[in-house]
């Protein structure tokens, strides 16, 4: 190992090249050259003492030790990240960038307008939203704020539970136009076109256990993601599952077997240390307001 430390930017290309899989997709995941990326890299090494890849007739290969490092290399990324939101802000006044993470269904069809009449009112506050269906570490400070569909149990983190929308499925007007509507679930499979997931198999068991007897089989269309599948049954392809209040806008849809529903909890949750940031704060309780009205649309049943 030399005598020179190595640089936060060089941990950040080391984790973009084992993102990424290659020099070339991580400069541009970074925005930089590839023989920047390369020359970090080798720098890394040559300054640790280690060999980080090797190079094969597939490409490049991440050495053991490399991989070892990747939850490390994530936590530093992560924590420059928070860094620099934390410098964006000035004490005392509503500004800075606060990052909110949620489901991809919610950050895309829910968070925007939510998120929007508060710039309005504090333009000079910025957010960033993470719409994924795998949650980001809070303890982590991947994000600043999350939007939870299941409730936290972890220490060191405030939750508020905003409510209960209501899941149920529903078809465009059009197709129930062409296809009259299930008496039961019994009639979804073999008679109804379905909107489904590819690989996942919530719907397919949670169907099955109220006597379906579906299989992927079934889905005439398939997506593993949530938001691709609510625009198809929007466009008449089928049945799907949709949250109660997005089936009112922007297309209208009609419920189909209105009795079957599932219950889906909202919680707004942040890190325990932010409390006392007035930019995270007023996001935190916009969203429980907000997300209270949201699901109240719903017919919440608490």
């Amino acid at each position: 190992m030399s005598g020179s430390e190595a640089s936060w930017d060089q941990y950040g290309t080391l984790l973009a090249v084992l993102r990424e899989g290659s020099f070339s997709a991580a400069a541009r995941s970074l925005g930089l050259a590839q023989p920047t990326v390369r020359r970090q890299v080798e720098q890394l090494e040559q300054e640790l003492g280690v060999v980080l890849f090797t190079r094969s007739i597939n490409g490049l290969v991440p050495t053991e030790l490399a991989l070892s490092t990747l939850p490390y290399a994530e936590s530093i990324a992560a924590t420059a990240r928070a860094l620099g939101r934390a410098l964006t802000a000035t004490e005392g006044e509503l500004r800075g960038t606060v990052r909110i993470t949620s489901s991809e269904m919610l950050g895309v069809e829910v968070l925007p307008a939510i998120v929007g009449d508060l710039r309005a009112k504090h333009p000079q506050l910025h957010i960033e939203v993470a719409a994924t269906n795998r949650p980001e570490d809070l303890l982590r400070r991947d994000a600043d704020v999350a939007v939870r569909t299941f409730e936290p149990t972890q220490a060191g983190l405030v939750r508020r539970r905003a409510g209960r929308v209501e899941i149920g499925l529903f078809a465009h007007e059009r197709y129930v136009a062409s296809h009259p509507p299930p008496r039961s679930v019994r009639e979804l499979a073999g008679n109804h076109w379905l909107v489904g997931a590819d690989r996942g198999r919530a719907m397919i068991d949670a169907l099955t256990a109220l006597g379906a007897g579906i299989s992927s089989k079934d889905f005439a269309f398939r997506s593993d993601s949530d938001v691709v599948q609510l625009a198809a049954v929007r466009a008449g392809l089928g049945i799907g599952a949709c949250q109660v209040p997005l089936s009112k806008w922007p297309v209208p849809l009609v419920r189909v077997l209105p009795k079957l529903a599932t219950p889906l909890d909202l919680w707004v949750v942040m890190h325990e240390d932010l409390r006392s940031s007035a930019r995270v704060r007023v996001i935190f309780d916009h969203l429980v307001l907000r997300l209270e009205a949201y699901a109240s649309s719903s017919g919440d049943r608490r």
